[in-house]
């Protein structure tokens, strides 16, 4: 069940390892990439409009669920490459303390916040109902999505990227169920599809836990296991934090682009939502790369294999420079079918304007997936600090673009936010990660010199 990615083949191990996670991401894209299918097939395109104009903030806020939850199961992947069994249970269970913490201050958060953040954001008056009722029911379930995230950081920690597979799909297959029956039968719109989002994360969550229990003997918590530490909470939040910022200030990136896009209307939402959607399918394997990187770098961190570490990222780099070009043919040849899965054939303008996002942004595919290669590797060492620093230079790429180009060309400008965002988020991460194995392996040479 468990995966040891410190011994066998780096680029078999990479490679099995992240093809569950490419399918199990897909799965989990599903949630809301059915809902916006669902309510601009069966609702109209303002329904559409108005899913889309959240997804930035539902973004921003499960990026913090993800992040923080991914930062944790750093220390837990460590651990367990270590062989300290003891350790992977204290970390999980502290892992339990601070996301139960995360959970309840970000709902609160939530709730009582999203109205005046969606008129900041300028979005339509038109729209402006749904998309408060669609993000209130979401963030409600803010707890459930904490619970799911956990426990899948901790299965991927160990090695095992098969189980969650396995839970999503089957969630994914209610949520599509409950969405067509909330929205067409019940005829709920917007709060529809929101509801059916909650339930089947809820699924997958009890799923997930019922797993755990009976199939890892490792994890079975006992009584000396729930005693807190402040040390190892603040350990854990010094990796947790930073990654959820680093989400974050993505997050607020999109959010500014988002906004640039409000004053255009309807039909450049509903474009740009659709595109964005399709290419958070196409562009899966990068992210799965990612999150494979992070379990296998934190493994052999702990394991003290150096050397694997560097084999293994340049592997993920060839694969990732691959699928970046198949990527690219897909969208620029056959985009316009997947914009359609969202919309009617003939809402014409918004997929000839979802085409001309994938036109300009496809190019630069290769900067992308060097992103969560670089980005986890650092994180599987236990750096969050850089990782969030390379957020911070997307932001402030996406935030420039975003207002001046997209005041000049309009829908071209705020796509171009986009590729300017990756490019720069690279400036920081490459050279640090390079800098940071160099002084691993000299300070490894200089223990083994001391040792003779």
């Amino acid at each position: 069940m468990t995966n040891d990615m410190t011994v066998g083949n780096p680029r078999s191990l990479i490679f099995k390892f992240g093809i569950p996670l490419v399918i199990g991401n897909v799965f989990q894209q599903l949630y809301n990439i059915v809902d916006s299918a669902v309510v601009g097939r069966f609702v109209g395109v303002n329904a559409l409009a108005a899913v889309g104009a959240t997804g930035s903030i539902v973004f921003l806020i499960m990026g913090v669920v993800m992040g923080m939850t991914s930062g944790f199961s750093v220390l837990i992947a460590q651990s367990y490459g270590a062989k300290d069994e003891k350790r992977v249970r204290h970390f999980t269970v502290m892992s339990g303390y601070l996301s139960a913490i995360t959970a309840i201050i970000l709902t609160i958060m939530t709730l009582f916040g999203i109205d005046s953040v969606l008129r900041i954001m300028k979005t339509p008056e038109n729209i402006f109902h749904d998309s408060s009722t669609y993000t209130k029911i979401i963030f409600a379930g803010i707890g459930i999505t904490m619970i799911y995230n956990l426990l899948s950081a901790i299965l991927r920690a160990l090695g095992d990227s098969k189980s969650s597979l396995v839970f999503l799909a089957i969630a994914s297959v209610v949520n599509i169920v409950l969405d067509l029956f909330f929205v067409i039968v019940c005829k709920l719109g917007v709060s529809g599809v929101a509801y059916a989002t909650v339930i089947a994360q809820a699924v997958s969550a009890i799923l997930c836990f019922a797993y755990i229990k009976k199939k890892y003997p490792l994890l079975r918590i006992t009584k000396e296991d729930l005693e807190f530490s402040g040390s190892s909470a603040i350990n854990l939040m010094k990796i947790g934090i930073p990654m959820s910022l680093q989400f974050s200030i993505t997050a607020m990136g999109v959010m500014i682009i988002q906004t640039a896009l409000n004053v255009l209307g309807a039909v450049y939402i509903a474009a740009f939502t659709v595109a964005g959607k399709a290419q958070q399918i196409i562009t899966q394997p990068f992210l799965s790369l990612g999150a494979t990187m992070a379990t296998y770098v934190g493994q052999n961190i702990g394991a003290g294999q150096n050397e694997r570490i560097r084999k293994g990222v340049n592997e993920a780099i060839v694969l990732s420079l691959c699928y970046s070009v198949i990527a690219a043919v897909i969208l620029i040849f056959s985009g316009h079918y997947l914009v359609e899965i969202f919309v009617s054939g003939d809402e014409t303008q918004v997929i000839e304007t979802a085409q001309r996002y994938f036109n300009i942004t496809v190019g630069f595919y290769p900067a992308l997936g060097l992103i969560f290669i670089y980005r986890n590797a650092l994180q599987g060492l236990g750096d969050g600090l850089f990782p969030m620093l390379g957020g911070l230079f997307e932001l402030m790429a996406r935030g420039v673009v975003a207002f001046t180009l997209a005041r000049i060309i309009g829908f071209s400008g705020a796509c171009l936010a986009e590729p300017a965002a990756w490019i720069s988020a690279l400036i920081p991460i490459i050279p640090v990660y390079y800098i940071r194995m160099n002084k691993i392996t000299k300070s490894k040479i200089k223990d083994n010199v001391m040792l003779k």
